[in-house]
């Protein structure tokens, strides 16, 4: 399933994809869910409690965001905040160490085909860098990409800021302009993050955290059933 959002986009010119981690390169089963609630109840809010609720009803709409300032918003004061992302990132890499994660189907192989058709791969994360290191060690992927992107490698701004993709296109000199970009991510954060760096091409995927609608309300440009379509997309007529 490949559906095109905004009409004919020409994508046989990307030389440069910036892939998202959890949700569309990585199936985590939840695991954002359930370490947020470890964070939350180091905190003293109450698993079960209205209030419980209402933050995880928000944790969910950001997806995508980086985690501290998803609990900037949450808890307020600095202190309180920085308390619970550790208290979140401890809580992931556990689940992380204890097998919890796996690739989503075909995302090694879409990344290795991609690599193969000459273009530069970028992994991101609205994670922190220990937490994105614990999942590339999981998985083995810490030698499979050119670079892999947390928030703080790109001056501490995460999605939906445009930053880290802008990052990527810098750092590798892969692309000579951003609309040799490709953006691929399963949250309509991801997409605003790659409208707003100018991207040529900006993915949804539909294994993660939101609908088909939302990704393309968010500026999408396709929406695909996983990442192990892009290389198909990529190639164009003219690649």
């Amino acid at each position: 399933m490949t559906m095109s959002t905004t009409g004919t986009t020409d994508t046989a010119h990307i030389k440069l994809a910036v892939l998202d981690m959890a949700g569309t390169t990585v199936a985590d089963g939840g695991l954002v869910e359930q370490a947020f609630a470890a964070a939350a109840g180091e905190l003293g809010v109450e698993e079960g409690s209205a209030d419980h609720a209402e933050k995880l009803d928000y944790v969910r709409a950001t997806m995508g965001e980086s985690k501290i300032s998803v609990f900037r918003h949450l808890f307020g004061d600095e202190a309180r905040a920085q308390q619970a992302n550790v208290a979140f990132e401890k809580a992931y890499g556990e689940l992380v160490d204890g097998g919890r994660i796996a690739p989503i189907a075909g995302a090694r192989e879409a990344i290795e085909e991609l690599k193969a058709d000459g273009l530069t791969v970028v992994l991101s994360t609205g994670f922190a860098r220990v937490t994105q290191d614990a999942i590339l060690d999981a998985l083995g992927w810490r030698d499979l990409v050119a670079l892999t992107l947390c928030p703080a490698d790109a001056g501490g701004r995460g999605r939906p800021y445009p930053d880290m993709v802008l990052a990527a296109f810098l750092r590798t000199g892969a692309a000579d302009s951003v609309r040799e970009v490709a953006v691929a991510g399963d949250t309509a954060y991801d997409m605003l993050s790659g409208v707003r760096a100018g991207a040529g091409v900006v993915a949804g995927v539909l294994t993660g955290a939101h609908a088909a609608q939302d990704l393309a309300d968010a500026g999408a440009s396709h929406v695909l059933g996983s990442v192990a379509e892009l290389p198909a997309l990529l190639r164009g007529s003219g690649r």
